[in-house]
């Protein structure tokens, strides 16, 4: 967690921007005067440094120069907070070797701003370094996100959680038969999170567990409503994690949601990656059987770029193989992934498996899948992931795929 000391000899000033930073989850030290402040510093080592700059008995600049001279703080980014605004007062303050002011009165907005872009520099600085434990340090960005994301799940803020779901198309007759679904993070502080920012980050916190749980217990709910509404023909999976996979509640968690529900297991699939499986190739069997007798399907996703498995999937109860959309990118026009396509193709049918081709964006993709009897596609060419009212539209309107 970072860690920010605030020197503000003003009890309300300093309380309030405290208040401010322990919202969003930082870690906070104050003192009242620049002497106490020096203290703390040498004996905390925060990440970052807001000081007032006038202050009896040791202003700013006192605290600004005994910093500069240890060390062990030399490099800590500290921001002046100041009612000045000479500049010959700033200048003062650079040359002794301030990172930034922010002039009072100011903004919460303006106070997180100069936060991040002071850490952030930090951290270009710190980038090729390893910590004693040999592990890298993380970015301030990615400090802030995993602060972020703790707090959405320790305060049970789901809400700001969207699940999007991605339909699947027939390739035969163009309709919708399933649909995958995404989850989407709308930060009110950070905006919206790119999946390939906080899905890795959930994974290596363990947070992948209770929002995992809450994305299943969702798409259960969902499939129920759009049963109840007729629509009672639509397969949704749900992409499993590793952790999640190997917890020995995941048979009961699934069963619960079903059951809450009361829902069609065979309206669930989940997907599971090609590594995951192959880390323990025994229990992922035994795990994958006892889905399957809840009634609920499995698919293999992204197959092709994980491990060479091929041997072993004839072993593995699954229902789905999806092909990864780095063999379908360009596969009508480059020979060597239009040949590794049929023979997925060709290989799963074999196995009675089901295949989705996964990222079609073209004509001439699409074209060369159904010549070669893939089963069925998602992808840009038909939508983008949607949410839920959307992808629900499609479906009462009967939109098709032009095949």
């Amino acid at each position: 967690m970072i860690k920010i000391l605030v020197i503000e000899d003003e009890d309300s000033v300093r309380e309030n921007i405290l208040d401010l930073l322990q919202a969003e989850d930082f870690d906070t030290v104050s003192a009242a005067n620049g002497r106490i402040g020096i203290d703390l510093a040498l004996s905390e080592f925060p990440d970052l440094v807001l000081c007032d700059m006038m202050m009896p008995e040791v202003d700013g600049y006192g605290v600004l120069s005994a910093l500069r001279q240890e060390p062990l703080t030399a490099t800590i980014p500290f921001i002046f907070l100041t009612a000045k605004s000479a500049k010959a007062d700033f200048r003062q303050g650079m040359d002794m070797g301030a990172d930034d002011y922010l002039t009072k009165p100011f903004t919460r907005a303006e106070l997180l701003s100069a936060i991040m872009n002071r850490l952030e520099r930090q951290a270009t600085l710190k980038k090729h370094l390893i910590n004693q434990t040999g592990v890298k340090i993380s970015s301030p960005k990615t400090q802030l996100l995993e602060m972020s994301l703790h707090k959405v799940v320790k305060q049970q803020r789901f809400q700001e959680f969207e699940i999007q779901y991605q339909p699947i198309v027939d390739i035969t007759s163009g309709k919708i038969i399933a649909t995958e679904s995404l989850l989407r993070w709308h930060s009110p502080e950070l905006g919206a999170v790119s999946p390939s920012e906080f899905i890795p980050l959930a994974e290596s916190t363990g947070l992948i567990v209770p929002i995992g749980q809450w994305v299943i217990a969702n798409v259960c709910q969902q499939a129920k409503v759009w049963h109840d509404s007729g629509i009672n023909c639509l397969t949704i999976s749900i992409n499993l994690s590793a952790m999640e996979f190997n917890r020995p509640d995941l048979i009961q968690k699934i069963t619960e949601a079903l059951k809450i529900n009361n829902l069609d297991p065979r309206c669930l699939e989940l997907e599971l990656t090609e590594s995951m499986i192959m880390q323990d190739l025994n229990n992922a069997i035994f795990t994958m059987n006892e889905l399957q007798s809840l009634g609920v399907r499995i698919a293999i996703d992204d197959f092709g770029t994980g491990y060479s498995s091929l041997i072993y999937l004839k072993n593995l109860p699954v229902n789905t193989l999806k092909i990864d959309r780095y063999f379908i990118h360009n596969v009508a026009k480059d020979r060597q992934k239009s040949a590794i396509t049929k023979a997925l193709i060709e290989m799963a049918h074999n196995m009675n498996m089901r295949v989705i081709a996964e990222g079609v964006e073209t004509e001439s993709e699409l074209f060369f899948l159904k010549q070669n009897q893939c089963d069925a596609v998602q992808g840009l060419l038909f939508s983008r992931s949607l949410p839920a009212v959307e992808l629900e539209n499609f479906l009462w309107n009967n939109k098709h795929l032009s095949v």
